[in-house]
């Protein structure tokens, strides 16, 4: 068991993956060699490790191969922005705002978009589409300065489980990476998912086209019709989003302010269909069955009542899984209750590590990739200290000692899994165990049955949506008490294995002297301080964010952020999504944000990051009236404005008064900020163009440095010759959009990179960028340093 586990684990560190045929040669040598240690037992010395090396060949193999399976039904990259005609079915409820909808499509069949008689490549055999009212999308691409001639059109109207005729336009799965960053590229990989696109609705594309109701997919289009029964009925979007995540499991139903309060608070795992719903579900179904069948004698003379809850249990939680999305949580527990539920069939009285162990070997063979996830380790974690503790092998006992167990195991597990969550999203609740002792019991005992029941008689949902609101007001004065979440550096990977050993510790029952030898072990990971340039030296991180711009700038002691990246959508920005938990992770605390100028793929995400640093001094060329001034006071970038930290000299050259007077948008008063130590130089410019640029050049007496942040993000209006010539930066960084609609970089703007010999490095391509003062001729790339086979390696 430990060694398929350890095989898979060792599998999802390859960079790349290896032919099938190495795969399938380790699974059958795997099973070649558990056949013959059956047959020879003489001594376990040899025994027991030999299993464990046929085990983790096992594990890998069978991880490998299902990863070739997947990989070899990858978007052919000649299919890549071109425009094609799908065939196919929804086959997932699909998510509407935001002048959009999203859903999920199962490709039937495809051609070239007005050409049927050219021979196309194998398409991929499931989508994410998204149809959008400018027929652009987020992924569209083209030419910059095309004006946009086609129509804008309202997002149709699509069902789970309709066949529909589209033109789309895809490309690869690609997300951000980021240090400690959310990997969406192992999400759409789990979830089948070969490339993302837009629906085309232009005048001269073929209009989408409805064909027929099919009989696919009827759980999604039940929940389908149940989500939209819920917000017919509750009038309050936001109370409706929480009753129909708990009904439906669609977590995007719940606004993110909502999200903030249940992180804050340490109870969003209850906001949503998760293991801890499965697993009440599966217990009181078992307990449900268990009981009426001890009412038939015939029955229980066939079956004992203990094995029919466990069978009526599972079967029923598996039920109430699918019917919530079928979500990987849920497969996970559903896999974990099953195994258990089976070795108690069979009579087997294993250790509870043995269980442990048996469950998680189970549910890593069904999906491997469950070791990268942070659901995984929680609920596992969370699981293997109850057992530790003694609490999973408790039971009976009156009212007030079934009390006092709930407390100790939620003790038990607040304490082991704090450094687990530093390690996974740097941040705690300190108010955590408070709130859960209020919203287990009333998100288990009265608003889920509320909800769930609502579903027979619709006038319960009102019932639901009021004890929303009382569970709303509860957590959201929790949330607003002072240090109710503590926030701390990402600790290394030994101090967050230490410190979950060091929480089991604590709770154990054991003699307090033993107890307490758990404590420093605990202080690694709560201490632990995340490294920083040395004095008079700095260092830039260039955050993967999309199309948008945003760099750190860290120092021995401050830091300062150019640039806030993009907003995604109404409910998601660069700030919520990367920023905020990027600057968490490495523990710094922004002494000064710039922003460049108000365009918002560069303020997007600034509204989040003020919030989470309100002491941080705030310059920008953002006019009077922005919404961003009543959060902070705005210092006006000008020219000449300088100071020095750590022996860094910090120095805006970009816009002078003047500028402010006379300029025609916002690009013109981009703040251009340059860095320096005597030694290496950086300067980040914004969006300037090439009038900015001569000015800039001839204002400037020595504008060399070593890196230079591309103007406008490679914009043909952008980086004039002029330009490269006074700054003859070693290294030139790109922020730009995989595949962007604008074409960034371009072309003839990479031309003149190439001529002199620049090395030009772009987020698409690297990822997160990190450069240092101390090594200024190099660059760190996130996409290549932490590379891993399902990460999308753009041409």
């Amino acid at each position: 068991m430990a060694g398929s586990v350890l095989g898979a684990a060792l599998q999802l560190q390859q960079a790349a993956l290896w032919t099938s045929a190495i795969y399938a040669a380790l699974l059958a040598f795997a099973a070649a060699c558990l056949l013959l240690l059956r047959r020879w037992r003489r001594s376990l010395r040899v025994l027991l490790p030999a299993m464990l090396i046929a085990g983790t060949m096992a594990g890998a193999g069978l991880a490998g191969w299902r990863a070739c399976a997947y990989a070899s039904e990858a978007l052919v990259p000649a299919l890549e922005g071109r425009d094609l005609e799908v065939w196919g079915v929804v086959s997932e409820m699909p998510q509407r705002g935001d002048g959009a909808v999203r859903f999920l499509f199962d490709v039937e069949r495809a051609r070239w978009a007005g050409d049927a008689e050219r021979s196309l490549p194998r398409a991929p055999s499931r989508i994410a589409l998204g149809w959008y009212a400018d027929n652009t999308g987020l992924w569209g691409r083209v030419p910059e300065d095309a004006s946009r001639a086609e129509p804008a059109a309202t997002p149709g109207v699509v069902h789970a489980g309709e066949r529909w005729r589209m033109t789309v336009r895809l490309k690869a799965p690609h997300g951000n990476l980021n240090p400690h960053g959310f990997d969406q590229e192992l999400r759409l990989w789990e979830q089948g998912v070969q490339a993302s696109g837009y629906v085309r609705t232009g005048a001269r594309d073929a209009q989408p086209e409805r064909q027929a109701q099919t009989w696919r997919h009827p759980v999604e289009r039940a929940r389908e019709a149940v989500r939209d029964a819920i917000f017919e009925r509750v009038a309050e979007r936001r109370r409706a989003g929480v009753i129909a995540a708990l009904v439906t499991g669609d977590q995007n139903a719940i606004e993110r302010a909502d999200w903030d309060v249940f992180r804050a608070t340490g109870v969003a795992h209850l906001m949503s269909i998760s293991g801890l719903h499965i697993t009440m579900f599966a217990w009181l179904a078992a307990w449900a069955v268990a009981a009426a069948w001890r009412r038939s004698s015939r029955l229980m003379l066939w079956q004992p009542a203990p094995h029919a809850g466990l069978v009526g249990g599972v079967l029923l939680a598996a039920l109430y899984a699918l019917f919530s999305g079928w979500g990987l949580p849920s497969q996970r527990t559903v896999w974990m209750l099953a195994t258990v539920a089976l070795l108690r069939i069979a009579g087997r009285q294993w250790p509870w590590p043995f269980v442990w162990l048996c469950a998680c070997a189970v549910v890593v063979a069904l999906d491997p990739w469950a070791l990268m996830q942070a659901g995984f380790w929680l609920s596992f974690v969370a699981v293997g200290v109850l057992f530790a503790t003694g609490s999973a092998q408790e039971g009976g006992g009156g009212a007030v000692a079934r009390l006092a167990r709930m407390a100790r195991e939620q003790w038990a597990v607040t304490l082991a899994l704090t450094p687990l969550s530093l390690l996974l999203f740097q941040q705690v609740s300190s108010v955590g165990l408070l709130a859960n002792a209020v919203a287990i019991p009333w998100v288990t005992l009265v608003l889920t049955p509320l909800a769930m029941l609502g579903v027979l008689l619709p006038s319960l949902w009102d019932l639901a949506a009021w004890a929303v609101q009382v569970l709303a007001v509860v957590l959201q004065w929790l949330a607003e008490l002072p240090l109710a979440t503590l926030s701390a550096p990402a600790p290394a990977l030994w101090a967050s294995v230490a410190g979950v050993a060091g929480g089991v510790l604590l709770a154990m029952r054991l003699p307090w002297a033993l107890r307490l030898q758990g404590l420093p072990l605990l202080l690694p990971a709560l201490l632990w301080q995340a490294p920083r340039p040395p004095a008079g030296e700095f260092e830039l991180l260039a955050a993967d964010i999309g199309q948008g711009n945003a760099v750190l700038v860290r120092t021995a002691t401050h830091s300062l952020l150019y640039d806030a990246g993009p907003r995604y959508s109404l409910e998601s920005d660069a700030g919520h999504r990367v920023l905020v938990p990027l600057l968490r992770a490495l523990g710094d605390r922004l002494d000064t944000v710039v922003l460049s100028h108000r365009d918002s793929d560069h303020t997007g995400g600034a509204a989040a990051v003020l919030a989470m640093h309100p002491a941080a001094e705030l310059r920008s060329s953002i006019e009077a009236g922005h919404p961003l001034q009543q959060m902070r006071p705005v210092q006006r970038c000008l020219a000449g404005q300088q100071w020095s930290w750590d022996g860094v000299r910090f120095e805006i050259l970009h816009p002078e008064e003047a500028d402010y007077a006379g300029f025609t948008k916002p690009n013109a008063i981009s703040c251009v900020l340059r860095v320096g130590n005597g030694r290496a130089t950086a300067l980040l410019t914004g969006d300037i163009e090439r009038l900015q640029e001569a000015a800039l050049v001839g204002r400037t007496p020595v504008l060399q440095a070593d890196v230079l942040l591309v103007p406008h993000h490679g914009s043909k209006t952008s980086s004039s010759a002029a330009l490269l010539d006074a700054v003859k930066p070693r290294v030139a960084l790109v922020q730009a959009g995989y595949r962007n609609r604008f074409g960034h970089p371009a072309g003839e703007v990479m031309a003149r990179y190439a001529e002199r010999a620049i090395a030009v490095v772009d987020s698409a391509h690297c990822g997160a960028a990190e450069w240092s003062s101390t090594h200024p001729e190099a660059v760190g790339c996130e996409r290549q340093e932490s590379r891993r086979y399902w990460h999308h390696q753009p041409p």
